[in-house]
């Protein structure tokens, strides 16, 4: 943007010059330098902390589908990269020994209830004992909770979307026997209920930085579009801040100012359903501060987004 200036004032001074109007003297042209000084300090340098500008990315939420029972696969009706509600099935798991569960511990409370009625009435007649009873309670609330267990247990061997989203690659296959190990995921499905836009600021710009201040955006995907937003959150944290539990001292090293990530609410919520999760551009946020330069950074936004037909890189 400050070369175009500095072009667009070089162009007037041949104008100028060739209506006679400026003499055509190294002084003449030498005020270049004096005119990109002064954009320089009146405009590019202020709006660092007035607009500030960094590299915007759409994200979203993962979840490590990870089974709560063990067992061979039956089944596996989920297609790869095809849209699924909150429930949909992905993938079950042999239920026949989940089911015997359930049908032997179901039998053995239906025993114990009969058992708890012949005590309760030989006590009622004097002919048992009240711990005979009160034993035969606990047991059918033992088996009670047994079968719940084993309920849980049978419904868990059919595995549900977690939300509305998709299953990217489906390497799982029906034989295929799965373990509830955390390291081991059957597959990952990407949460598309809800799509976060981050945006990187540097550190020396943060304290401009308000909750409800209006940001644009440029993305990549939709060249020559500008989306209108607000500051959602600055979060107060970086990667270089997290301290790991261990059993040695914090080694020295070499401290970076990392950029924050400040989240960014849409305007338009229908545009924001449909974000393609990992799209990127860049965004800036309008402060209140040195506001004469937020014109300049519209502008510069604005050339970024119709530089996206032909740019593919930020």
């Amino acid at each position: 943007m400050i070369s175009f200036l500095t072009l667009c004032y070089v162009a007037v001074l041949a104008v100028l010059v060739k209506l006679n109007i400026l003499p055509n003297s190294i002084a003449t042209w030498l005020s270049t330098v004096g005119w990109l000084l002064l954009l320089l300090i009146v405009l590019f340098i202020p709006m660092q902390w007035g607009a500030p500008a960094g590299s915007v990315r759409a994200v979203t939420y993962t979840v490590q589908i990870i089974p709560n029972v063990a067992g061979p696969v039956k089944e596996v009706p989920v297609v790869p990269n095809t849209p699924l509600k909150k429930g949909d099935v992905l993938f079950t798991i042999d239920p026949t020994t989940y089911q015997a569960a359930v049908d032997g511990t179901q039998a053995q409370l239906n025993f114990q209830r009969l058992r708890l009625e012949q005590f309760t009435t030989l006590a009622s007649r004097d002919a048992g004992t009240q711990f005979q009873v009160d034993e035969a309670e606990a047991r059918v609330r033992q088996l009670e909770a047994e079968l719940e267990t084993a309920k849980w247990n049978l419904q868990e061997t059919t595995v549900r979307a977690p939300s509305n989203g998709f299953v990217t690659t489906v390497g799982l296959r029906p034989g295929q026997r799965l373990v509830t190990f955390p390291l081991q995921p059957a597959m990952t499905f990407i949460d598309t209920a809800q799509t976060v836009l981050a945006v990187q600021i540097q550190q020396i710009y943060k304290r401009h930085l308000k909750v409800g201040q209006p940001v644009e955006i440029a993305l990549k995907t939709w060249p020559g579009i500008i989306y209108t937003g607000k500051v959602q959150a600055i979060i107060r944290a970086t990667s270089g801040s997290q301290l790991l539990t261990s059993g040695t001292v914090l080694p020295a090293q070499q401290i970076q100012a990392e950029p924050f990530w400040v989240r960014v609410d849409l305007d338009d919520d229908e545009a924001e359903k449909t974000l393609t999760a990992g799209a990127a551009g860049t965004a800036a946020v309008y402060t209140t501060s040195a506001t004469m330069t937020h014109l300049i950074r519209k502008v510069m936004i604005r050339m970024e987004s119709y530089l996206n037909f032909v740019n593919p890189w930020l």
